[in-house]
């Protein structure tokens, strides 16, 4: 690369900036405010379904730490990440998404070859995410968000870099 940091392009998180509204092919008033109580009367239900997934990934990190780095027990936990990040933005828990897709990138450049300093990292994911459900840091997560995120990306960056 040639040093440059890139453009972070941040995709619309709200249901009325991802589709079209009046013309061909789009959305009737009406149906998006349905589908947009819809998802605000899940935002409630979501919070407990992330607690529970987060829960879920400790088990599954305290396999991977106990089997090794088992390819089956990290696609576990790379499948469960990977949902988490998919539902994070839809409820204004963007952070989450953040988070998640920085674990599954993480996960991804390992290739299936684990040590136990990348165990660490993904656990410092995992508690990251732990950390948001119990703040309730919606959004970006304001200050403390991008503590996390910074504290995050060095871990990562010492681990590329060889530095365990």
């Amino acid at each position: 690369m040639s040093g440059d940091d890139g453009v972070f392009i941040r995709p619309p998180t709200d249901i009325r900036n991802k589709v079209s509204v009046g013309g061909p092919g789009s959305v009737d008033q009406a149906a998006l405010a349905r589908a947009e109580k819809v998802i605000l009367d899940m935002a409630g239900s979501f919070v407990d379904m992330v607690h529970e997934d987060v829960a879920n990934l400790h088990k599954e990190l305290e396999a991977l730490k106990s089997n090794g780095g088992d390819a089956a027990t990290l696609d576990n936990i790379y499948r469960m990440t990977h949902d988490i990040k998919g539902q994070g933005g839809s409820f204004k828990y963007d952070l989450i998404t953040t988070i998640s897709r920085q674990l599954c990138n993480f996960i991804e450049e390992l290739k299936g070859n684990v040590k136990p300093a990348d165990i660490e990292v993904i656990a410092l994911h995992v508690d990251a995410l732990q950390v948001v459900i119990a703040q309730d840091l919606k959004g970006d997560g304001g200050d403390v968000g991008s503590n996390l995120l910074s504290g995050l990306e060095k871990v990562i960056a010492k681990r590329s870099s060889g530095q365990d």
